[in-house]
């Protein structure tokens, strides 16, 4: 009968397959341009939080490890935790602001990369993280690399060398206080759920 570690370990190894046709979708769509996507750097995170976490399952159980390999257990599971906040994030966004605001469902959360990285993804990555693996609680994290992409990205449309990609951050299509509430309900969302899966993952 297979342990949390075993169903945690199939999950996180169909995650790193789901990741792989996903960023094939993306790659081939917008090139280098992926990087300016909260998305896709969320699943990136994902990708490499479930190489590292089957990595450290291929040590030995925590109780017998040594100080090296209880140090990668510990960093795949804070790695694992700002995943599985930025993954929410995404999903959230995606379904609840992207989706009413025009992009359409199916197109968004059932087709393309948007299948893999709104939907599948996130939904099997999370359930792993909360359900059977080892939790860690770093609340700042998730808001820290939240605010350092949002901030990164109203720069760049500030400056006009990006645009977008999300509606929220184009400055120059929305007033000053359009964007500072923007700003400030997500990183209360993001806060938010940080807290919300250090609890529920306890």
């Amino acid at each position: 009968m297979l342990t949390n570690t075993g169903f945690a370990m199939i999950a996180n190894a169909a995650v790193i397959i789901l990741e792989i046709f996903g960023f094939r979708v993306s790659i081939s769509e917008r090139g280098k341009t992926i990087f300016a996507y909260y998305t896709q750097i969320s699943n990136l995170i994902t990708a490499a939080s479930s190489v590292l976490f089957l990595a450290s399952a291929a040590v030995m159980p925590r109780e017998a490890a040594g100080a090296a390999g209880q140090s990668l257990q510990g960093f795949a599971a804070s790695l694992r935790y700002l995943s599985t906040c930025m993954l929410i994030m995404t999903f959230l966004i995606t379904l609840c602001v992207l989706v009413p605001m025009g992009g359409g469902f199916h197109r968004l959360m059932l087709s393309g990369n948007g299948l893999y990285h709104h939907t599948l993804c996130p939904v099997i990555s999370v359930a792993s993280y909360v359900l059977w693996e080892p939790h860690a609680a770093a609340v700042w994290l998730p808001v820290v690399v939240t605010m350092g992409y949002g901030f990164t990205m109203l720069y760049m449309n500030w400056k006009q060398r990006f645009d977008g990609p999300y509606p929220f951050l184009r400055v120059h299509n929305q007033s000053r206080r359009a964007t500072v509430l923007w700003m400030v309900a997500l990183v209360l969302l993001i806060a938010g759920l940080s807290l919300a899966v250090t609890r529920v993952a306890r």
